[in-house]
């Protein structure tokens, strides 16, 4: 059996909500990939509790990520439009 990559994938999740929200997008996947592979019976499944929580935390920190950029991108927008507007 392999081992698991829980605790990488825990840290890597919860600094994705905390200081980087790309980081999620590596322990959305992995987290999943290890998840199958525990299912499988390939992995260790000791870390499956670290693995799921890094995982869960890695979906969190990507849709915090999309939501800024989609904030920032509106933001952008209503500033542009407001400073095209003042010019007419």
């Amino acid at each position: 059996m392999k081992p698991h990559r829980g605790t990488l994938i825990l840290v890597l999740g919860i600094l994705s909500i905390v200081v980087c929200g790309f980081l999620g997008i590596p322990a959305w996947l992995m987290g999943g990939g290890d998840l199958k592979e525990m299912d499988a019976g390939l992995m260790d499944p000791s870390g499956r509790g670290n693995t799921n929580a890094g995982r869960i935390c890695g979906i969190i920190g990507t849709v915090l990520l999309v939501l800024s950029v989609i904030g920032a991108v509106v933001f952008l927008a209503i500033f542009f439009a407001a400073g095209a507007a003042k010019f007419h």
